[in-house]
């Protein structure tokens, strides 16, 4: 089965669909004209970050009295959560000594790609996600899972924008799910879904075998297309009319999944998905406080060496009061 514009297509076991390529297997009906060629689905990497994600959703809190056809999509970082929660995953992880200082600046670097980088290229963008998530490679999924939940505690929860949590929060008054998209990784992502009592969470999905994860990336990066593949898998599942779906993001990277619904709005927004909220008529909801933002967590576009500098500057703090405790 192959995912296009919310249907599921039927193909053969060599991965073919209807159309131009080599001839259809079968006999042909008397009368009934050319026969149907068949042409090779293309397997590109967002359809296949979209599909997985997808497929690795689960849900955590479904509605008490649900309207089965519609839901919310919201991105997480800068719309739902302030700056970027990959970064306070990776710190949480240096915290707790999963890893040292090289590859935390390794991460950060990661990031800073994507960040600087990824509008522009989506090989960069799988690229940097696949460096900052290698740290994790021959961790225990139970374990990171574990952590994950410490990690929000101490590091996200202050950071949830109220104003965003309360859109939410309409929409599941209203009996409708609410899911997160986002590149972050889909462990991370759904315990912050289940935490604010939300329906669950699409997220990037890293590789594991036998619950343990190998540092690679299936089908690389949830970012752009692969957030609105995700979104069209999922209203397959679940049986969603998109046109009754509502999506919020701050970036104009999220525009091809808030071009799917019918009900598009812009939270926090950056400069240019402010322009072209404004040009289709969009709500805009803006949390931030004064006429710009100032984010206390990773900015979005800063130098690689005010990011390294700033996190080898944290473990040096945490080095300096633990030997204050000896």
């Amino acid at each position: 089965m192959r995912l296009l514009r919310g249907r599921l297509l039927s193909s053969d076991p060599a991965g073919m669909e209807p159309g131009l390529g080599q001839e259809a297997a079968g006999p042909q009906p008397a009368g009934r004209g050319p026969r149907i060629r068949i042409r090779p689905l293309r397997r590109d990497r967002a359809a296949v970050a979209g599909e997985a994600s997808a497929a690795a959703a689960k849900v955590e809190h479904p509605p008490p009295t649900p309207d089965p056809t519609a839901a919310a999509f919201f991105d997480v970082d800068n719309t739902l959560m302030r700056g970027a929660s990959i970064y306070y995953f990776a710190r949480g992880l240096a915290a707790r000594k999963m890893f040292g200082p090289k590859d935390l600046a390794k991460m950060a670097l990661g990031q800073v790609y994507f960040r600087v980088l990824g509008a522009e290229n989506s090989d960069h963008i799988d690229a940097a996600r696949e460096l900052a998530l290698a740290f994790v490679a021959g961790h225990q999924v139970a374990d990171i899972v574990g952590l994950c939940e410490e990690i929000y505690d101490d590091s996200m929860a202050a950071r949830i924008w109220e104003g965003t949590r309360s859109l939410a929060q309409q929409h599941l008054d209203s009996g409708q799910r609410v899911w997160l998209v986002t590149a972050t990784p889909v462990e991370l992502a759904s315990i912050i879904a289940r935490r604010l009592g939300f329906t669950g969470a699409l997220g990037t999905v890293a590789e594991s075998v036998d619950g343990v994860y190998t540092g690679r990336l299936v089908g690389g990066l949830l970012h752009g297309e692969a957030k609105a593949a995700a979104v069209e898998a999922l209203a397959v599942r679940e049986g969603l009319d998109l046109t009754r779906c509502a999506a919020y993001s701050d970036s104009t990277n999220d525009l091809p999944m808030l071009r799917l619904v019918g009900h598009p709005a812009a939270v926090n927004p950056d400069t240019d998905l402010r322009a072209e909220a404004r040009a289709n008529d969009w709500p805009v909801h803006d949390f931030r406080s004064g006429r710009r933002a100032t984010m206390i967590a990773l900015p979005t576009a800063a130098g690689a060496g005010a990011i390294a500098g700033g996190i080898v500057a944290g473990l040096a703090l945490r080095r300096r009061h633990a030997h204050a405790r000896h």
